[in-house]
């Protein structure tokens, strides 16, 4: 029998926390994430107990499981500014409450910037933080990923390393599980050939060495406008990136990720952007799938780059 993945997308709470479930069940997704409140503001209240109802009754009758909530982007508990600091743990501590409150399995956190200090006390930094943040909350059963970057300048989780370092030092000091969330297109900027049969397999590898993989149940699910090694952080449509369509034909088939719950944050530029990269990502993997039952592989052959000089 063929198993199913889990393949869904980012959804907007801009109506409410029902419709953004619904929304992403219309797309044709079993999984989804969302932004807990606006991603860009500091102070955020906890939604009302009819709300989270509705959602949890639409995540039930839509069979959307895991629920993955992104943290909001001003949020730097690695930052050397004292000011950013404290309201990014205030405004962490309010992330870790509405997670639980709302009944999401994860929240995905960017490990924030160590600018203007050493690499090792920005790592420090941010544990740190972490634990002022979760002091004394009960998150029942959420489960804290922190997200591989791009690498691009002094931004913390560009090398698994480095993720692996965050997540010891988590666990030290803050009473709640971690584990990580890889993103394809960061990984590929960041110097990880996941476009390649060689390259995923090489990167896979690693990361079952250094994170081990049980302790990744979320995948973000992004094809790269940025070359291999660039650290530039800009997600393509799947198929249209220096990916491909082959390389995510190889990600889905990977054995190691089986289980993995592969949520879209790719562009919507044009109405129809979503469902359209829901149903790539979907046909890509029910023929991949197929061709795996079938005991084939998918095709290791060269990809024309022609995005390169978009």
């Amino acid at each position: 029998m063929m198993r199913t993945l889990r393949i869904g997308i980012h959804t907007s709470i801009s109506g409410s926390l029902e419709g953004a479930a619904l929304k992403a069940a219309a797309l044709g997704a079993n999984t989804f994430q969302i932004f807990s409140s606006s991603p860009r503001m500091w102070r955020a209240s906890i939604p009302r107990g009819a709300d989270i109802r509705l959602l949890q009754q639409a995540r039930a009758r839509h069979d959307l499981a895991p629920l993955v909530i992104h943290d909001n982007y001003l949020i730097n508990l690695a930052a050397a500014d004292e000011i950013v600091r404290l309201k990014s743990i205030d405004a962490f501590r309010s992330e870790l409450e509405r997670t639980a409150a709302i009944g999401a399995e994860y929240l995905v956190a960017h490990p924030g910037s160590y600018k203007g200090q050493s690499l090792e006390q920005g790592l420090k930094t941010f544990a740190e933080s972490l634990a002022k943040a979760a002091c004394g909350l009960n998150t029942g059963g959420v489960t804290l990923l922190l997200e591989c970057t791009a690498g691009a300048g002094a931004s913390l989780g560009g090398r698994f390393e480095e993720l692996a370092a965050l997540r010891e030092l988590a666990l030290q000091v803050a009473n709640l599980p971690v584990g990580y969330c890889l993103d394809t297109c960061h990984l590929f900027v960041a110097g990880y050939d996941v476009s390649s049969a060689e390259g995923l397999r090489r990167t896979i590898a690693e990361a079952d060495r250094i994170l081990d993989l049980s302790n990744v149940p979320v995948i973000h699910a992004n094809d790269s406008k940025g070359a291999l090694g660039s650290h530039l952080d800009r997600h393509e449509d799947i198929g249209e990136g220096y990916i491909g369509a082959e390389g995510f034909s190889r990600i889905l088939a990977h054995p190691k990720l089986s289980g993995k719950a592969f949520i879209l944050e790719t562009p919507f530029d044009n109405e129809g952007d979503d469902l359209r990269n829901v149903e790539k990502l979907k046909e890509i993997s029910r023929r991949t799938l197929g061709e795996v039952q079938a005991g084939s592989r998918p095709k290791n052959s060269r990809r024309a780059r022609w995005c390169a000089n978009k």
